[in-house]
């Protein structure tokens, strides 16, 4: 497939590396040619210096044949008019564009198709993240949550502690010991290096165990790995941009919500705006602040301002005083790892919510989810099986005789309303969707080859 990106900041860097070598043909955009030149030291692509909505930088970036263009800049109307260039001069098959102003979202329906601004799919960072902080929520004591098939599934990621009922025992006994509830662990990662989850694998704690169920049953194989966490009730949130107040307006209705925001301005307007969020300025990181509000009785401190020191340093400093979970933003990838292993609970990453948005997009076959896990080495994806016995590979056989490329686990099957947990004797349908985790997301190529649909196949 013939890509082009433009934009090779953060997003379209890591987007790149994410598919050079998946039998891609990738050229990025960009006016920085400092930016370009440290992608092309490292990846096999090319660079072209420019503004990206430019039809002649276009049209130099191989815009004549591109089966498809990303435009990942800061600048939503560099996005918006490089996807129109790209639909007019060219005919460019697929367009997706980043669009972040709430202003120019809310009139989505309105004016992204063909008549308008050929957009085919637009990814918002800033929605993606404030869904899968709000999804976290509901599930206190998770470290991912991550739905398929319209939420009836989930994978979720968990730590094993000293004192879950499954520690220290095989995963085996999962079924003695919830009888009513069908699951399937998908992977577990065990001093950072992937373990291949067998009937006999013991679970350690510290272990982070990738399960899979029916959404309705996550509650209780969390309890199987960590005392049950209770609901939060307190939560404050530092920042009043877009994620923070769309934060507000979930939580509000059901949860005590305080929210600190730096700006005088800015902390009027969200007053006029939420209902029940008890809105104040001031410094994040002023501990004299946090004192007053008493952040030693919040269940819940969410740093998500624009600044990524700001976020990891007024966390530590809530934890330092009290409260009961941390949860941050961080855009740089460095940093994700540098609080690996802090008191800092969980880091949100806007670039992997982005990239696995714009991955689902980018992968070829009937996908419907992709999921970018640990740091882009892992995924999980949701792929619908077409064809019959003849044509396809995998419809009408049983997982078992399936070949599955190394470290790939079928964990659930959708078929309708009926949520399947995969097991060796589980027969594959048309139409099913196939829920699957990768370890190495290098064989994602061969999962799309496997579902392919073939005339002459036999």
């Amino acid at each position: 497939m013939k890509i082009i990106i433009v934009g090779a900041g953060q997003v379209g860097g890591t987007l790149a590396e994410n598919l050079v070598g998946e039998n891609n043909e990738i050229c990025i955009v960009d006016i920085d040619s400092e930016k370009l030149r440290e992608l092309q030291d490292k990846m096999d692509l090319k660079v072209v210096i420019g503004q990206g909505c430019h039809p002649d930088v276009l049209r130099e970036a191989g815009g004549e044949d591109a089966d498809m263009v990303i435009a990942v800049t800061n600048d939503d109307a560099t996005n918006m008019i490089t996807c129109q260039i790209c639909s007019s001069l060219f005919n460019t098959p697929k367009k997706i564009a980043r669009i972040r102003s709430t202003q120019i979202l809310k009139y989505a329906e309105q004016l992204f198709h063909k008549k308008h601004i050929p957009v085919d799919h637009i990814i918002a960072p800033e929605q993606l993240v404030t869904r899968d902080i709000a999804r976290l929520i509901d599930y206190p004591g998770a470290l991912q949550v991550l739905e398929f098939a319209s939420g009836k599934v989930s994978l979720v990621a968990v730590k094993a502690y000293y004192g879950g009922l499954l520690v220290g025992h095989a995963l085996s006994a999962l079924k003695d010991h919830i009888p009513n509830v069908d699951t399937r662990v998908a992977a577990i990662y065990r001093n950072g290096k992937p373990i291949r989850p067998l009937g006999t694998t013991v679970i350690e704690a510290d272990d982070e165990v990738f399960f899979i169920a029916a959404s309705i049953h996550i509650r209780a194989v969390m309890n199987e790995l960590q005392k049950l966490e209770p609901a939060y009730k307190r939560i404050m949130i530092a920042g009043g941009g877009n994620i923070g107040a769309g934060l507000a307006r979930i939580l509000e209705k059901n949860h005590q919500v305080k929210l600190i925001e730096r700006s005088q301005k800015r902390a009027e307007q969200l007053t006029s705006e939420l209902n029940n969020t008890l809105v104040f300025v001031g410094d994040s990181s002023d501990q004299e602040l946090l004192t007053e509000e008493n952040i030693d009785q919040f269940d819940l401190f969410i740093a998500v301002t624009n600044d990524d020191e700001a976020n990891i340093m007024s966390s530590l400093l809530a934890k330092r005083l009290g409260v009961r979970k941390t949860m941050v933003l961080i855009q740089r990838a460095a940093y994700i790892d540098l609080v690996h292993g802090s008191t800092i609970d969980i880091a949100i990453s806007p670039q992997q919510a982005t990239i696995s948005a714009l991955l689902t997009h980018v992968r070829r076959g009937a996908i419907d989810n992709v999921y970018s896990l640990r740091g882009g080495a892992a995924e999980a994806i949701e792929i619908v099986a077409k064809g019959d016995e003849k044509s396809s590979k995998v419809v009408g056989r049983a997982i078992k005789n399936i070949k599955l490329p190394p470290g790939v686990t079928i964990g659930a099957i959708v078929r309708g309303s009926e949520v399947l947990i995969a097991h060796s004797n589980t027969l594959i349908h048309e139409e099913d969707h196939v829920i699957l985790f990768l370890v190495n997301k290098r064989y994602i190529y061969d999962i799309e080859k496997l579902f392919q649909v073939s005339a002459i196949y036999f």
